[in-house]
């Protein structure tokens, strides 16, 4: 597991040279990484939500495509489309920017529904299927969408299900202001991205993500993770509770956790840290909860304070 903590820690390095500050953000990402899940950063306009993802893109070597989501994009404008060749007689594929290693799907919720379920499938089954034909994506595959929170104007909410397939959502917020004096200095004269190099190969990560998987959980803890997830769909503030695919998400996101410490196995704090990143988004409050000021992440609190631990 030192391998995982090791080399995971030269590419936290290789983001921090870009990215100041936002430590418990990179982390997550790192997450995800070994993971293969895809994750959700959503916050306001001006953050660095996509210079965090190129940066992240860089580092990795991975082939990257931006995706700007606008209320006019089609679902053939993201996953390609048949044209007919009259040379050969015969349609052929154009892949659309979705067959990339990894993918910026910039400010997600400015398109429209149906634009947004077509990263259903990829999302889920790292396939697109175009005129009944199926299409593998590459591998590593992870998709980073941004969203800007959706009290703002021209937003279309993204649905429950299409929520749901994101492993991870997470808010930058604002630097402080050591961080945003940093900020400045190191973008006074030119940006630190054209400076970033390649930390380790494709074929690195793809270890890592395997040895991720094998790190081992208690049958104790399993079970201390799905009674969190079924109590977050008996809370009476709760209309929603979240998915069996949260209840996933929670044990592959832990030893994750664990490998960054290199640890060989899955601690209670693993699983108490990531239940807010992994659950809180796949819930919905009743009106009463927001009256009250309630947001989801306090609801994952109450849960993992009501929740006993039996080791």
């Amino acid at each position: 597991m030192n391998a995982i903590r090791e080399m995971l820690e030269k590419l936290r390095q290789n983001i921090h040279t870009v990215i100041v500050g936002k430590t418990e953000v990179v982390e997550l990402i790192m997450i995800c990484l070994l993971c293969r899940g895809h994750m959700l950063l959503e916050d306001v306009p001006g953050m660095g939500k996509t210079m965090l993802v190129r940066t992240l893109a860089k580092s990795l070597g991975c082939a990257f495509k931006r995706i700007q989501f606008t209320p006019d994009l089609l679902p053939s404008d993201i996953l390609g489309v048949s044209i007919y060749n009259q040379k050969i007689q015969e349609f052929e594929f154009r892949p659309g920017p979705v067959m990339a290693q990894i993918v910026l799907a910039d400010e997600i919720n400015r398109t429209s529904p149906r634009t947004q379920a077509s990263l259903l499938e990829c999302m889920e089954e790292e396939q697109i299927t175009i005129d009944g034909v199926s299409y593998k994506l590459p591998r590593p595959f992870l998709i980073l969408a941004t969203q800007n929170p959706i009290e703002y104007e021209g937003t279309f909410p993204l649905p429950e299900a299409q929520l749901d397939r994101f492993l991870i959502k997470a808010h930058l917020g604002y630097p402080s202001y050591d961080e945003e004096m940093e900020i400045l200095d190191r973008l006074e004269k030119r940006h630190p991205i054209a400076e970033i190099i390649q930390v380790f190969d494709l074929a690195e990560l793809l270890n890592l993500q395997e040895k991720a998987a094998n790190i081992h959980i208690e049958d104790s803890l399993k079970n201390y993770i799905v009674n969190i997830v079924q109590v977050t769909r008996n809370h009476p503030e709760v209309s929603l509770g979240a998915s069996p695919r949260g209840s996933l998400a929670l044990l592959k996101t832990s030893k994750a956790k664990a490998g960054l410490a290199g640890r060989e196995f899955v601690i209670p704090d693993d699983i108490k840290s990531l239940a807010g990143a992994t659950l809180a988004h796949r819930i919905v409050l009743k009106p009463e909860a927001y009256i009250k000021g309630k947001n989801p992440e306090d609801i994952i609190n109450e849960v993992l304070a009501q929740v006993p631990l039996d080791i």
